[in-house]
């Protein structure tokens, strides 16, 4: 009996082994043209690149609609910011004309790993896979004659030059430092004309065309292409940028939902892996946060808008890579030390001080109290410190503090302007960013509610009691009698004429007053508590997403460009509404989670050109969209516990870095059956809406009872609501 039970074990362990070798590859769903036209602002890339490393291209056109391709850049150093150097295959008889041409282009093949189209009405084919410093183009053109490649500059300073018959290289100037191209060709380069610092070399009609970038020196980028791509093999870079994506993309495994669900989620997560970026060019990198070069067997990660990532793209490489999520971690360490300020937005040319908040502090902490620790806790600390008590925290600024600073530092709110008040300090931006005085204390009160928790890690306790009375300075800007996050003037006095609706950058960040409602995400229970209760709090949030505009929508974003994806006043096109769907958790009803976050994502995550409704931010908006099908999102970032929601999938099994899974099965999850009607995680009933990330890094299992009408009563109980009250660490977690 024994024998016949291990010879049956035997054979499903062969069978489920057989079955996972015949799942195909993940990247079948992926398609980076979903989003490729912007609702309102900006479209979203098709990026070609290796999962967070340097080289990124995409066609340089205005978006999915515009049917001319100007170049491709050969290294997108920043996303949407800046990129760097350029190429475009161009044929004709008139030299002149091709300069500044525009190529129509078909047949266009998009992947993560590899690029396809033919350009211009002669149909030169051309195609391009990357590396990791490194890419390579190849070029067919159609003619025998009067074909060139253009190269060019993508910033004003810089120079190119041809080095011999198939080799070029070039220095580019970005924003106070330099970039550096070493290019080779497979076939001579017959002859060249310059047009300021763009050049047009006449080539064979096949070629191969081969570069690096590099920070430091033309000659480390020609070392880092001959580390990268040291044959003329096409085939072997393209398949070695398939396996990457084929490894990450399987990390994830789902079952159930349709192609359509499947799409989205997996281009989804090749999205999350655009950035940050590893600027370590074979154990050293150049810093410009202090214009060195440094020696390092470490990745330095560059290429992060902090404000939009801490949400959800952080913490969902704290499940996926949390080693990676440390290097990243470890490199703002590093540029602390290097340039005396904890970064912002931690670019490839310095900090881009932008947005508000100090989120560093967030991510920091959400990793801490993830047990991701192996980083000089009290160095990010004085850096955190120093950001949120000593230096300014206007939008859009960094450096020594201002005089409302020590305002703020003094009264507990950031004052605003009353309408028609003329600015009185010069390092505000007048005309658009403005003060954005509301936003400014709610977002800090939040960060500096995890600068106390890390304190007290430190024990410094002094310190711990300075930061947690900070994080209650959101109260301060709220007003009772109108039941909203209100803006304040100098003398402490409300400004009567504000529209919650209308009110812009002056008071807001991006949103208006009912987005910001509901961003104080460390301290729920006092926020319910002052809109007079949960039951209250839950009639508010309701007609959140049932309030009309107040006005024509071209009209309302003139003042909100950045609200798109609207249900009612609830923005799904930007990142602070990300968590918002969830509150109901918090409320002892779960159920209205499960609907709405069902809704949205149906209604605007989309497989098409339009299916991303707002700045995807590299991987800011998208991570929502991962964590949001697989059935689960961290609301507070910094708290390690995540809320349930409502999965697409039938199965979801995340193969962790542990060599453990974590399985959420719902096998009667469909369209209609969008509702819990009952858990257990690892066995044992689950009677909350919410988990451990101790849950998951264990290897848990979440199975999920679905069906086509809420349980009002599973996770409605008031100790069944997820942790949040600003007066506790949650250490414990």
């Amino acid at each position: 009996m024994k024998t016949c039970k291990a010879l049956f074990a035997a054979l499903v362990l062969l069978a489920c082994t057989a079955d996972a070798q015949k799942r195909p590859s993940n990247l079948q769903y992926v398609d980076p043209s979903i989003g490729s036209v912007g609702l309102i602002l900006e479209p979203t890339r098709p990026t070609i690149h290796l999962p967070n490393q340097m080289i990124r291209v995409a066609p340089n056109r205005k978006d999915a609609l515009d049917d001319q391709i100007s170049h491709f850049p050969l290294c997108i150093a920043s996303h949407r910011i800046v990129s760097l150097f350029n190429l475009m295959p161009v044929s004709g008889p008139n030299m002149k004309t091709l300069w500044n041409e525009r190529e129509v282009y078909n047949h266009e093949i998009l992947t993560p790993y590899y690029y396809k189209s033919e350009l211009g009405d002669a149909g030169n084919l051309l195609e391009f896979s990357p590396s990791v410093k490194s890419g390579f183009f190849k070029i067919a053109f159609k003619g025998n004659n009067n074909n060139y490649v253009r190269i060019g500059l993508s910033n004003a300073g810089g120079n190119l030059s041809i080095d011999s018959k198939r080799s070029i290289s070039g220095t580019e100037e970005l924003n106070g430092m330099k970039a550096y191209l070493y290019a080779e060709t497979d076939g001579d380069i017959a002859q060249a004309a310059a047009n300021g610092k763009t050049l047009m070399i006449s080539t064979p009609k096949n070629i191969g065309f081969k570069y690096a970038i590099s920070y430091i020196s033309i000659e480390q980028a020609k070392q880092n292409l001959q580390r990268d791509i040291l044959a003329w093999d096409f085939a072997a870079v393209k398949s070695t940028a398939y396996r990457a994506w084929d490894k990450v993309m399987s990390q994830i495994q789902v079952d159930g939902g349709t192609l359509a669900q499947k799409r989205v989620f997996y281009t989804s997560l090749y999205r999350c892996y655009e950035r940050m970026v590893d600027i370590n060019e074979g154990g050293k990198y150049y810093s410009n946060y202090d214009h060195q070069i440094h020696q390092s067997t470490k990745p330095f990660f560059v290429d992060n808008w902090i404000w939009d990532t801490y949400i959800a793209l952080g913490p969902l490489h704290m499940i996926l890579d949390p080693d990676k999520e440390l290097d990243k971690i470890n490199s703002y360490v590093d540029m602390y030390k290097q340039g005396g300020w904890m970064p912002s937005f931690a670019l490839i040319f310095g900090d881009w001080p932008a947005m508000t908040g100090n989120h560093a502090a967030t991510w920091m902490a959400d990793a801490w109290f993830k047990g991701i620790r192996n980083f000089d806790l009290k160095t990010a600390y004085q850096g955190l410190r120093k950001n949120s008590v000593e230096a300014t925290l206007l939008p859009w600024n960094n450096g020594a503090p201002t005089k409302l600073d020590s305002f703020y530092n003094a009264k507990g709110y950031m004052p605003g302007l009353h309408y028609g008040e003329p600015e009185t300090e010069p390092r505000v931006e007048p005309s658009w960013e403005k003060r954005q005085s509301v936003s400014v204390t709610l977002e800090n009160s939040y960060s500096d509610w995890n600068i106390a928790r890390l304190a007290n890690e430190l024990n410094f306790s002094d310190h711990k009691d300075l930061f947690m009375k900070r994080s209650k300075f959101y109260q301060n800007v709220y007003r009772k009698d109108r039941g909203f996050m209100w803006a304040k003037d100098k003398d402490g006095k409300w400004i009567d004429n504000m529209d919650p609706k209308a009110a812009g950058r002056e008071f807001f960040t991006e949103n208006n007053a009912y987005t910001y409602n509901w961003v104080i995400k460390h301290d729920f229970r006092g926020l319910f508590d002052m809109m007079g209760g949960t039951k209250q709090a839950e009639n508010k949030l309701d007609q959140l997403f049932r309030e009309d505009l107040g006005t024509a929508k071209f009209i309302f974003w003139k003042t909100q460009p950045d609200a798109s994806g609207l249900v009612g006043q609830f923005v799904m096109g930007n990142e602070p509404s990300f968590h918002i769907p969830y509150l109901y958790n918090y409320m002892g009803a779960p159920w209205k989670t499960q609907k709405r976050i069902r809704m949205l994502l149906d209604t605007w995550y989309t497989d098409n050109l339009f299916g991303i409704p707002g700045d995807e931010d590299g991987g800011g908006m998208t991570s929502f969209v991962v964590f949001s099908m697989m059935g689960f999102f961290p609301v507070t970032a910094g708290v390690p516990v995540y809320n349930v929601g409502s999965p697409v999938f039938t199965k979801v099994v995340i193969d962790l870095p542990n060599g453990k899974k974590f399985t959420i099965n719902a096998p009667q999850s469909t369209g209609e059956n969008k509702y819990i009607q009952s858990a257990t995680l690892n066995g044992a009933p689950l009677n909350r809406p919410w988990f451990t990330h101790k849950d998951l890094i264990d290897g848990g299992t979440i199975n999920l009872q679905m069906g086509n009408r809420p349980n009002r009563s599973w996770g409605a109980a008031s100790n069944d609501a997820p942790p949040s009250d600003g007066d506790q660490l949650y250490n414990k977690w």
